[in-house]
């Protein structure tokens, strides 16, 4: 069960979409792991992007509790697991958090799409959010 509102979650997702067309991405390194995932700024250094530091924050704002669902709704999005896996997602997330959850995320290419991927696995949907918010 997805305790995270989704208006949040879709907050994060227009926010990282106007992160994600910013000239200085984050670039990701995949490892075979979900959570040994890697990452590195190309092209500029953390806290010179508004964007980035406003989303890093919205992510960094979130309790603990949150932060695991974010994460595991990412790696739902992703395909790592599926709708029925929601338990075991959650569970791994909580098992590996730490004090860089936003930096995680926010190293994943298309974090936008991936969070939208796993809300529509829970019938979600930012479309009428998104409307009002443009």
């Amino acid at each position: 069960m997805l305790t995270l509102d989704p208006e949040k979650v879709c907050f994060i997702i227009v926010k990282t979409r106007e992160f994600e067309t910013m000239e200085n991405p984050i670039e990701q390194v995949y490892e075979p792991e979900p959570a040994e995932d890697s990452f590195r700024r190309v092209n500029g250094e953390e806290g010179t992007d508004p964007s980035f530091d406003e989303v890093k924050g919205l992510i960094d704002d979130l309790n603990w509790d949150h932060q695991c669902e974010l994460v595991a709704l990412a790696w739902l999005g992703r395909g790592d697991y599926g709708r029925d896996d929601w338990d075991d997602a959650l569970k791994i997330a909580n098992e590996r958090h730490n004090e860089r959850t936003a930096e995680y995320l926010l190293g994943m290419p298309l974090l936008a799409d991936f969070l939208e991927e796993g809300l529509s696995q829970f019938d979600l949907g930012c479309a009428d959010f998104e409307m009002g918010h443009l």
